[in-house]
């Protein structure tokens, strides 16, 4: 079976943040069309990794390369525009703004709800109930769970070949948790390239086609998501857990 094409590539990437230096070295390959979590012990340096990607902090040494194409220096908009989605840990939802106004700032070829693409909208409604019953409602008055549902739904807004999501299960209760693996699952299943941080080891287990484990600034480990479900000693030793 031939081994598919990596969408994302990271090669030796190191960044510094004022005087810390926090990647020292990152290789990091995502396999088109699969989805890829990136696990590791709190301080590893997963959010920096995934912020550097975006060009949110630079790479001060080292190539970042999507679909061929040498991204390192470019700037966030740049980057977005490549079709690469990003939601951080905090989410990043306008609070005062309308579940549809918060959409609508991510459609760029809309610049009203009619013009939004219906028949995606309905598929995003299918994916995320909560959206839809609470279009008209302020985000900012929503549950956790909903808000990360409208962040989500807002990066995919728009047809997307790569997907960034960071932490999307933090702080959720389980049935949410479980709605958020079967929209992943779906989105994987339409042809978008994911890549995940995510503590949730049941989430990890149920949706990862590939992983890569981080420890102090590097990557430490990277296979099949599968051999690592099913190596607890490797667990162990990477995470200081069994999955």
């Amino acid at each position: 079976m031939k081994a598919p094409l990596n969408l994302l590539e990271l090669q030796g990437v190191h960044t510094h943040i004022g005087a810390y230096h926090i990647l020292h070295g990152v290789d990091l390959a995502i396999p088109k069309g699969q989805l890829t979590m990136l696990l590791g012990r709190n301080g590893a340096g997963k959010t920096t990794t995934l912020r550097t990607i975006m060009g949110l902090w630079q790479a001060s040494q080292g190539r970042i390369t999507f679909a061929g194409q040498d991204i390192t220096r470019l700037h966030t908009p740049q980057i977005a525009h490549l079709n690469i989605a990003y939601v951080p840990e905090n989410m990043g939802i306008f609070a005062d703004l309308t579940v549809k106004e918060n959409l609508l700032l991510a459609a760029r070829h809309a610049r009203h709800a009619g013009q939004m693409d219906e028949a995606r909208l309905q598929w995003i409604f299918q994916l995320f109930p909560a959206v839809e019953k609470f279009w008209n409602h302020p985000a900012g008055k929503l549950s956790g769970g909903q808000k990360q549902m409208v962040a989500v739904s807002r990066a995919i807004v728009e047809p997307r070949d790569l997907l960034i999501v960071d932490e999307p299960s933090k702080g959720l209760a389980p049935a949410i948790i479980n709605n958020m693996i079967s929209a992943f699952d779906q989105l994987k299943r339409s042809g978008v390239t994911i890549l995940l941080v995510e503590q949730n080891i049941h989430f990890a287990k149920r949706l990862g086609d590939s992983v890569a484990v981080m420890d102090n600034g590097r990557v430490v480990h990277a296979g099949p998501m599968a051999a690592l479900a099913g190596d607890e000693a490797l667990q162990r030793s990477l995470l200081g857990l069994a999955l």
